[in-house]
């Protein structure tokens, strides 16, 4: 069984709608393109080995559509290393419409999508999860994610589809790796699905020192 990665953008806020540009996912939303003014070489590097050994992307409809006009065209230019993997591996879309899958290797994922998920997830190795809110929510909600990669950026923006919506479900994650800031303040975090639900106790026990004044 292989590993599925959800890699997303995020403001301090944790919205994480639309960061690459305004066409995004406009719809009542009037920051799209957030990210753009605080990449920097070290968030680029930390991307960059993120998809490192992906052999399979699983998306929404919408980020599918905005790649499939995007990658196919970028071979041979700076973005050439990003645009030969996601050209080259499989493909997999979440929709409950007919998509266009023109783009070479393009799956469209059956109608019970936590069944097409496992089998996705036990026919590769690593399966990267770019943007797609909608598909990332029920991912998130059956917990069929193994990895959850953050980069959470210096802006607070108080509108816009967030990371964890109101169908999210108390679930356990750990820290994979230190955290690593970027020279702009976006903070890379790691973490991986782990077992059991939050558990809760009393910061006012004896044991805690709580309140104590000796």
């Amino acid at each position: 069984m292989g590993l599925i990665h959800i890699e997303l953008f995020t403001t301090l806020d944790l919205v994480a709608q639309a960061p690459g540009g305004p066409d995004e996912d406009p719809a009542g939303f009037e920051f799209g393109g957030w990210q753009a003014p605080l990449l920097d070489e070290v968030a680029g590097a930390q991307i960059a080995a993120a998809y490192e050994g992906t052999d399979a992307l699983l998306l929404g409809r919408r980020t599918y559509d905005i790649f499939a006009a995007y990658w196919p065209h970028q071979g041979g230019g700076e973005d050439n290393e990003i645009a030969s993997l996601f050209n080259s591996v499989p493909k997999y879309v979440a929709s409950r419409g007919r998509p266009d899958l023109s783009w070479a290797r393009s799956t469209q994922l059956g109608p019970d999508l936590a069944s097409a998920v496992r089998e996705v997830r036990d026919r590769h190795e690593h399966v990267k999860v770019v943007g797609s809110l909608d598909l990332v929510q029920t991912l998130l909600r059956e917990k069929l994610f193994d990895r959850l990669d953050l980069w959470v950026h210096p802006i607070v923006l108080g509108v816009g589809k967030k990371v964890f919506d109101e169908g999210a479900v108390p679930t356990n994650v750990t820290l994979l790796e230190p955290p690593v800031a970027s020279p702009t303040g976006t903070v890379f975090l790691r973490y991986g699905l782990a077992d059991g639900t939050p558990a809760t106790g009393d910061m006012s026990a004896p044991d805690r020192g709580v309140g104590r004044d000796d």
